[in-house]
């Protein structure tokens, strides 16, 4: 079984320009933190980053290879499935493994217990959640709890949030239903660190106070 793992990358990001390749206060690129996470996974037949631009393999280490796909992926109205499917048909493959260079914090663990819901549990894809119970309001009413009897927030049921850190699918999932979440999905839950995900520059700011105090050498 070929198990491929991607990055897929675009330079021309409009909430955080060059996002993907910032670096934290040592001089690490953002990027550079997934792609080192994955070279360590095991179960990963290849790693990929998938850019439009030949400018981001210099920030590709030794053992990731680089494709280079359509400027046209990388437009605001480009449906992103279309990225997704695109690679598919170029690297033939098991199962897929999809992350982001803003989704630096994910752990080798969480690739792993994933990877093996989809290659080995019957499970047709996976990806990543956070676990949230708290007091939540729809349309100006409480949603999940009654004001007259307030719970414990560890009592209420709990909810889980997709982090869009960590898809993982197998070859029909993504070819012929052209989705990255399958019909039977296994949800691997994260940590809050894990769970981060950056778009624009706060969030930048809360992933370098993260980086410096449990990651930094």
């Amino acid at each position: 079984m070929k198990v491929v793992a991607f990055v897929p990358i675009k330079l021309n990001n409009e909430r955080l320009p060059g996002k993907n390749t910032k670096a934290f206060p040592d001089g690490t690129p953002l990027i550079s933190c997934i792609l080192q996470t994955l070279k360590n996974v095991e179960g990963l037949d290849e790693i990929y980053v998938y850019c439009s631009s030949e400018e981001i393999c210099r920030y590709i280490p030794e053992g990731v290879k680089f494709l280079k796909r359509d400027p046209y992926l990388d437009l605001s109205t480009t449906p992103f499935n279309e990225v997704l499917t695109t690679f598919a048909e170029r690297v033939e493959a098991d199962v897929y493994v999809l992350t982001h260079a803003t989704a630096p914090f994910i752990s080798t663990g969480s690739f792993e217990t994933g990877i093996r819901a989809v290659a080995e549990k019957g499970y047709d894809s996976a990806l990543a959640v956070q676990k949230m119970q708290e007091f939540l309001w729809k349309e100006g009413k409480p949603f999940n709890y009654s004001p007259d009897a307030i719970p414990r927030t560890q009592d209420l049921e709990p909810m889980f949030v997709e982090t869009c850190g960590m898809y993982i699918y197998n070859r029909d999932t993504i070819k012929k239903d052209r989705r990255r979440i399958g019909n039977k999905p296994f949800l691997v839950e994260v940590s809050k660190i894990e769970a981060t995900d950056i778009n624009n520059p706060e969030d930048f700011d809360v992933a370098e106070a993260l980086y410096v105090k449990y990651f930094a050498k």
